[in-house]
């Protein structure tokens, strides 16, 4: 490690998000002296217009169909359930300020040096922080950037209507009428969200089918699922404009059709979070994927400037950006020369209506990788719907390289796939073998079984 007294810091992180918090505090474990600067909100976008408050509002719309099922189970609910927007948005608004709080005190408990002020980069070891103080100049020995993604959307007559991912959760008033634009996990989990709390909601996506990249059977199946729970799906198809009507909305769509709506989301991608950062200033680039160029030590172009999660290439989830934090702390503080991050078997989940889980490869990606290929899947109605009348339906998916006998790739729609699909991504990331699944005894009666018990040979 360097001598402290050239450098005020050994580590200054510019962002206070998941990734850049976890690095801060694993460098300062190592015995370096660290600083972070945040100048919006400690814990970033998961904390407080991402996944958290997102999976808090996909548990309120959960219970739209849990009412509904009840019957079936004997119990009589004295009235119809009402939902009440303002009392989640306000439990909301308290648990998010809780999780702030407990950032801080990690970050002081870690002996991190909190700067609440804009960061820019002066030179390859100098900060310009901007706060209620003024501007001061402090050095690092090594600057992380740490920004994340910030939403991005298109511009097309009346887009300055549409709310982006970071305002949907602070509505002042709960809409009747819904109109998502994209066809990602934000556009695809909003429609859900937004679909079981009561909203008339519309999807819609300039492409043939939502959540490109994934397994093309799970894509269909969620498709007919969102259908089936009532969400008006609109494929093909693209916002021409938006006019205000009367305290709404008139949507002119590119296929001619016409929607009158509350609420316009425009869940259209995110971008890497660097306005004001001073990478011009420095010679550092963007690629062609707008992304920051690093190496396998996080490197960017000027050795001394790091960078990870959403400002490099890679999946935007926030355990990658912590996964990367200790990899980075690793190389650079711990001394050690730790195995580059898998990327290939990271799962994900989408929590739209009913859940997405997947990890490793989808059945197309399989098939370019492998020379042959066994598809196993089964399409069932839970045991939970049996006596509510639900018709909802689950699918599980296995995928194996045939030569090898190693599942490559794990699917699942239908409730808690996350849950589940976290225990089966282990069993991937380990390279186990459909053997090794089918030998494995299962948890009767639960739906996590069908992945131990399926011996149904879909495909080849």
């Amino acid at each position: 490690m360097a001598d402290v007294s050239e450098y005020e810091y050994d580590l200054l992180v510019i962002g206070a998000g998941s990734g850049g918090v976890r690095a801060a505090r694993m460098a300062a474990a190592t015995g370096a002296k660290v600083a972070i600067a945040e100048d919006r909100y400690l814990g970033g976008t998961c904390v407080n217009v991402g996944c958290v408050p997102k999976k808090l509002y996909s548990y309120a719309a959960h219970f739209h169909d849990s009412f509904d099922d009840a019957a079936g189970f004997g119990w009589q609910l004295s009235g119809p359930a009402r939902f009440d927007w303002a009392t989640l948005r306000d439990n909301k608004i308290s648990e998010i300020k809780r999780l702030n709080g407990i950032y801080q005190r990690m970050l002081e408990g870690a002996g991190v040096t909190l700067f609440n002020a804009r960061a820019r980069l002066a030179d390859a070891h100098t900060v310009t922080l901007s706060g209620e103080h003024g501007d001061i100049s402090v050095t690092a020995r090594k600057i992380l950037l740490a920004t994340g993604g910030w939403p991005w959307v298109p511009d097309f007559p009346g887009s300055e209507y549409a709310l982006n991912s970071n305002q949907i959760f602070d509505l002042d008033t709960f809409p009747k009428r819904f109109l998502a634009l994209g066809g990602g996990y934000i556009a695809v989990e909003f429609s859900s969200i937004f679909n079981g709390l009561g909203s008339e909601t519309h999807l819609i996506y300039r492409g043939e089918l939502f959540l490109k990249g994934f397994d093309q059977q799970v894509r269909e199946f969620t498709r007919a699922e969102m259908e089936r729970k009532g969400v008006n799906l609109h494929f093909n198809t693209n916002i021409e404009r938006i006019e205000p009507s009367q305290g709404a909305y008139t949507v002119h769509l590119t296929n001619g059709d016409v929607l009158e709506v509350d609420v316009v989301l425009a869940a259209t991608g995110r971008k890497a979070n660097i306005r004001d950062l001073g990478l011009e200033a420095l010679g550092l680039g963007l690629d062609d994927a707008g992304k920051i160029p690093v190496n396998e030590r996080f490197e960017t172009a000027l050795p001394s400037v790091l960078a990870l999660g959403d400002l490099t290439a890679g999946p935007e989830l926030t355990p990658v950006a912590l996964a990367e934090a200790m990899q980075l702390v690793d190389v650079h503080f711990a001394d050690t020369a730790p195995k580059p991050l898998d990327y290939t078997t990271i799962p994900t989940a989408v929590f739209c209506h009913p859940n997405i889980g997947t990890v490793g490869l989808s059945e197309e990606a399989a098939r370019e990788k492998f020379a042959n290929i066994r598809v196993y899947s089964t399409d069932f109605r839970a045991m939970k719907h049996t006596l509510s009348g639900s018709q909802e339906r689950t699918l599980m998916k296995l995928i194996v390289d045939d030569a090898s006998d190693v599942v490559v790739g794990a699917h699942m729609v239908g409730d808690d796939a996350g849950e589940i699909i976290q225990g089966i991504a282990i069993a991937v990331r380990a390279g186990l073998t459909k053997q090794d699944f089918d030998r494995t005894v299962g948890i009767h009666p639960t739906g996590a079984e069908e992945f131990v018990t399926l011996r149904t040979l879909t495909r080849t």
